[in-house]
C-alpha cells in the first residue's frame, strides 16, 4: 500500500500541474488530496446538470471549499441531446466524450498540462464506456496508473481522514434507467427525490430504478429488514407513489455493484449501467 501511495504521489508531482475531473467521490475526492498534498498547480472542475444526484454536486461544492482549491462548475446539457435521451448502450460515452472535451479546452486555455480522472483498476473489469471517452481525450486515470483498488483507495482516505472513506459509489441518475428508456428531466428528478428520501430513512447506498411506473428499490442486504419493517414500508410506499410511481418493489437479491450489466447479460444483450 505505502509503495502504491508513493508510486501515485510520484506520477502526479511529475505533471507539474493538472485539472481534474471532480465528482465528489470517493475516487476522486482521493485524488484530489494527494493533487493538494503534492502541491502541483491543480484545477477542479465539476460538471454539474439534471443527471447529477443534487446531495452529490453539494459535497463536491463542500470539498473543494475546505480543500482550497480552485474550482470551475461547468454547466453540462445533456439532455438537449438527443442521441443521449435515447439511452442507447454508448449513452455513457456522449456523456463523457462532451464533458472531456469541454474540460480539456478549460486546461488548455488556462495553461494546465494535463487532464485527470478518477477511475480505478476495479473500474476496468466493469462495462464503463466512460473510459473510452477518456482514451479518446487523452484524460489520464493516475489510480489506474498507479493500480490503486477501490478498497485500497478507501484505506488510504482513510488514513488521510478523509470522510468520503466510506461514502458510497453514486453514479450519475441516467444509470437508474434500462437502456432503451428515454431519459427526461422529471424522470431524473423524480428518481433523485425518491432516493433522497429513502437516505432520509437511514439508507446510505440505495439505488431506485425506474421501469416506467414501477420502482425498483436495491439496497444493501443488512438494510433489507428496515425496508421490511411495516411502518417504514408504508412511509416508502406512500411517499415513491406521491413521485408518480404505481408499484413499489424491493430487489431481494440487494445492491451489488454492476448489477444491471450481469442482468444484461440474460436478456438478449440488453445492457444496462449500476
Amino acid at each position: 500500500m505505502t509503495e502504491k501511495l508513493t508510486n501515485l504521489m510520484t506520477i502526479v508531482r511529475d505533471m507539474k500541474s493538472a485539472v481534474l475531473s471532480y465528482s465528489g467521490g470517493v475516487d476522486s475526492t482521493f485524488l484530489l488530496k494527494i493533487l493538494h498534498l503534492t502541491n502541483i498547480r491543480t484545477l477542479a472542475v465539476t460538471a454539474h446538470s439534471e443527471i447529477t444526484p443534487h446531495c452529490d454536486f453539494m459535497f463536491a461544492m463542500q470539498v473543494v471549499e475546505e480543500f482550497g482549491i480552485n474550482h470551475v462548475v461547468i454547466k453540462t446539457d445533456e439532455l438537449s441531446n438527443e442521441d443521449f435521451v435515447k439511452n442507447n448502450p454508448d449513452r455513457c460515452f456522449i456523456c463523457k466524450n462532451k464533458r472531456f472535451r469541454i474540460i480539456s479546452d478549460i486546461a488548455r486555455s488556462k495553461g494546465y498540462t494535463f487532464v485527470l480522472e478518477g477511475s480505478n483498476v476495479d473500474d476496468i473489469m466493469d462495462y464503463r464506456p466512460g473510459k473510452k471517452a477518456a482514451e479518446k481525450n487523452n484524460v489520464r486515470s493516475p489510480l489506474i496508473e498507479s493500480e490503486f483498488t477501490k478498497q485500497e483507495i478507501r484505506e488510504c482516505s482513510k488514513h488521510l481522514g478523509l470522510s468520503t472513506w466510506d461514502r458510497p459509489s453514486s453514479p450519475c441518475l441516467a444509470t437508474r434507467f434500462p437502456y432503451g428508456q428515454r431519459i427526461t428531466k422529471d424522470l431524473l428528478k423524480r428518481v433523485d427525490q425518491a432516493e433522497a428520501f429513502l437516505k432520509s430513512l437511514g439508507l446510505k447506498n440505495v439505488r431506485v430504478r425506474d421501469h416506467g411506473g414501477v420502482a425498483r428499490i436495491e439496497v444493501d442486504v443488512d438494510n433489507m429488514e428496515l425496508l421490511l419493517d411495516p411502518q417504514t414500508r408504508k412511509k416508502i410506499s406512500e411517499q415513491l407513489k406521491t413521485l408518480g410511481y404505481i408499484f413499489i418493489t424491493l430487489d431481494l437479491d440487494g445492491y451489488v455493484r454492476g448489477s444491471l450489466n450481469i442482468r444484461s447479460s440474460l436478456n438478449n444483450g440488453n445492457y444496462f449501467l449500476s
